[in-house]
């Protein structure tokens, strides 16, 4: 068995780096304010319903932001979708990842530091995931105006 090697001081290696805090690009080739803002034009361009920006930077290792939206069919899901990957893969970013295409009533893309997440209407009312990620009295989830 090989052993690795350990860097000498182990808390300095779990610290974000100066460029990390700072919203660098991230390893997928975006920052997550240029990523964030790319999807939220294609969204709004693409006629998406209920536009949600939640910032979720210190509550989670998964992402910076995520961004809910509905479209109004599962055809429509699909093509926000479809739009989202497009746009993100034009302007350089690295490994956009999916799920849920095949049926579209959630599509997830996972585009590194910016999570969205595509319902349809009577999907994510079930789900209600902006609640999840908002404590009660918080503003930060309010729909965007389009």
């Amino acid at each position: 068995m090989r052993s690795i090697p350990l860097p000498s001081d182990p808390a300095a290696s779990l610290a974000p780096s100066a460029d990390t805090a700072l919203g660098a690009a991230s390893s997928r080739g975006l920052d997550a304010a240029t990523a964030a803002q790319l999807i939220l034009t294609s969204l709004e361009d693409d006629k998406a319903e209920e536009i949600v920006a939640i910032d979720v930077t210190g509550k989670s290792s998964l992402a910076d932001r995520l961004i809910i939206a509905s479209g109004r069919s599962q055809r429509h899901v699909g093509a926000l979708a479809d739009h989202v990957m497009r746009k993100l893969k034009e302007a350089g970013a690295k490994d956009v990842r999916v799920e849920g295409l095949p049926h579209c009533d959630w599509v997830l893309v996972d585009a590194g530091d910016v999570i969205v997440h595509l319902f349809r209407p009577e999907v994510r009312a079930f789900y209600g995931i902006e609640r999840i990620w908002t404590p009660a009295g918080e503003g930060s989830a309010a729909p965007l105006a389009s």
